[in-house]
């Protein structure tokens, strides 16, 4: 196992999980050398890579687009998007040399509405089509692709992000509450090994999303029509549109 990571203690961190079975190495999602470099030391050291996870991602703070700064919006594209193309591509040769797979990490949010946090449900969305795409373009290489689909996961982009702030928890508690349930970071992973091992194109945690994905043709202006209406929520998104801009990411650490 290697993990990726723009954190300059990954390889020390790597280390001490497992002197011989793990390995990290430095790399930066937005700079596709270093994802180069990456696959590299990793080839070296195992001689073959058959699974690349893009798991990169980091969340602005919530806030309508009108009040979001161009920046918060680049970095979010830059990280969410060209980072996991960049990371695919690194790896995508070696891959389908051992017929392997290949993971991205979608969300809810590329089907749900992403009111409060319109970029991030963007790239999302984004992910989801790269992912569909890679499925047929590499099913004559042997090669699968998984699509995983979670909820908010109880990681530092959450509680950093979400938490952390009054005003997106005002506008979350205007949505259903059993759309809201988190999940561990051990049940999002457990539920990526077992996709991975069925071979599973994709993955949802928590599956009450699945139906909900399926229907989304259907649910959605049913839902959006309501929101528009419901005075919760725009009372809510009106707050949000009248705080102060500012540019504050939260990230969410993986393989990156």
């Amino acid at each position: 196992m290697a993990i990726a990571d723009l954190d300059s203690n990954t390889p020390q961190r790597a280390a001490a999980m497992s002197s011989t079975a793990a390995m990290g190495v430095v790399a930066d999602v937005r700079a596709r050398e270093t994802l180069d470099a990456a696959v590299d030391a990793v080839v070296d050291r195992f001689g073959r890579l058959d699974v690349a996870i893009a798991n990169a991602g980091i969340l602005a703070r919530t806030g309508t687009l009108r009040t979001m700064p161009v920046s918060s919006v680049e970095s979010l594209l830059a990280v969410n998007v060209t980072g996991v193309v960049n990371t695919v591509q690194a790896a995508m040769d070696q891959v389908i040399a051992q017929r392997g797979q290949l993971a991205v990490i979608s969300s809810v949010f590329a089907f749900t509405n992403g009111m409060g946090t319109i970029p991030y449900a963007m790239t999302k969305a984004a992910v989801e089509q790269l992912g569909r795409g890679l499925r047929v373009e590499l099913a004559n290489h042997g090669v699968s692709t998984l699509i995983a689909y979670f909820s908010m996961v109880h990681t530092a982009m959450i509680t950093q992000g979400v938490d952390g702030d009054p005003l997106a928890d005002r506008l979350l508690a205007t949505m259903p509450q059993t759309m809201l349930k988190r999940i561990a970071p051990e049940t999002a992973a457990t539920a990526l090994v077992d996709g991975l091992a069925r071979r599973s194109p994709t993955v949802f945690a928590p599956s009450r999303w699945k139906p909900l994905s399926a229907l989304r043709g259907l649910v959605n202006p049913v839902l959006d029509s309501r929101m528009t209406r419901d005075i919760r929520t725009q009372a809510a998104l009106s707050t949000l549109d009248a705080r102060p801009a500012t540019q504050k990411t939260a990230e969410s650490k993986g393989t990156r």
